[in-house]
């Protein structure tokens, strides 16, 4: 989407560019811009701003640029060598839900899961809060085990009791 954008303006600046070689008066929006700019000095506070604002957003593009693609795909361990395969998050979230639903005193469970760690944050009701969190933290070591993922996140396992009502 930046890239359209980047792209759009920089061709309506090349058209105005162009018809300003051509003979033809600039864009009321250029001309007043560059005379904004060509009255203003450099240590202005706006100038600074500006400047400020644009290196931050071309260092984050760089970032942006640098860091690998697909976030949202946790890679998952090569059993072949040939192919390379990936599993959603989101996927993986919810097949870790509802392996911790499977366990009893568990009412809840919200799980979410990381590029390196899985949090899960469970509300139990009717057991004692260390027996269940022990038998959820096994469960799902067991489950991100089973999900064959090239890079073992860690594991936050929460447990609490249900709010009480008035």
């Amino acid at each position: 989407m930046v890239a359209l954008l980047l792209f759009a303006g920089t061709g309506i600046l090349l058209y105005d560019v162009a018809s300003v070689r051509a003979g033809r008066t600039g864009m009321a929006w250029r001309r007043s811009l560059t005379d904004e700019l060509a009255g203003r000095r450099l240590d202005d506070t706006f100038m600074l701003a500006g400047a400020a604002v644009l290196a931050a957003l071309g260092l984050w593009l760089l970032v942006l640029a640098l860091t690998p693609g697909k976030r949202s795909l946790l890679t998952m361990r090569p059993d072949v060598p040939q192919v390379r395969a990936g599993l959603e998050r989101s996927a993986a979230a919810l097949v870790l839900r509802d392996r911790a639903m499977q366990i009893s005193g568990v009412q809840s469970v919200r799980v979410s899961v990381a590029r390196r760690k899985v949090r899960a944050r469970a509300t139990a009701h009717f057991r004692d809060l260390e027996e269940v969190r022990g038998e959820l933290d096994g469960a799902l070591r067991e489950g991100i085990g089973q999900l064959g993922l090239a890079r073992r996140p860690g594991l936050s396992v929460r447990v609490r009791r249900p709010a009480k009502r008035r």
